[in-house]
């Protein structure tokens, strides 16, 4: 028997019972081009003990098939992930309810000043007629006499 292949990667997703998926990450030179891309390749992985979380830094060993898409398993923990504990949801949560108060009170306060802005311009509109009736009457009292 041979020796069974080693990749190291970050753990991506844990959500499943003893099992892990690891995106593995490898550069190579494109065959036409001869250009150097990444090629990210995502392992289904056994983790016994249930002991990997997102981020973390796992070696992984060639193994025999455990199910239809499993065929590696976790062989050692190099560094723990820091990622954060919070579902993505609740993370902006706070600032999104914030933003949306401001924009309905600054929406509110535009309304406001539209309102005033008219009945200002009423107002006027309002005081020049009554100011050119006024004048009408000077002028006819000015004719009469």
């Amino acid at each position: 028997m041979g020796q069974k292949r080693v990749m190291q990667g970050t753990v991506v997703s844990d959500k499943m019972d003893k099992t892990v998926v690891v995106s593995v990450a490898r550069r190579k030179k494109h065959k036409l081009y001869r250009k150097v891309i990444s090629v990210t390749s995502h392992y289904k992985a056994h983790d016994e003990t249930n002991r990997c979380r997102i981020g973390d830094e796992v070696r992984i060993i060639e193994a025999r098939p455990m199910s239809r898409t499993k065929r590696w398993r976790v062989f050692e923990v190099l560094t723990k992930g820091d990622v954060a504990e919070i579902q993505p949801d609740t993370i902006g949560r706070e600032l999104e309810e914030q933003t949306q108060i401001a924009t309905k009170r600054e929406e509110a306060e535009q309304e406001a000043a539209a309102i005033a802005e008219e009945e200002a311009e009423a107002a006027e509109a309002e005081a020049a007629a009554d100011e050119e009736s006024a004048a009408e009457e000077d002028g006819d009292e000015e004719n009469r006499e």
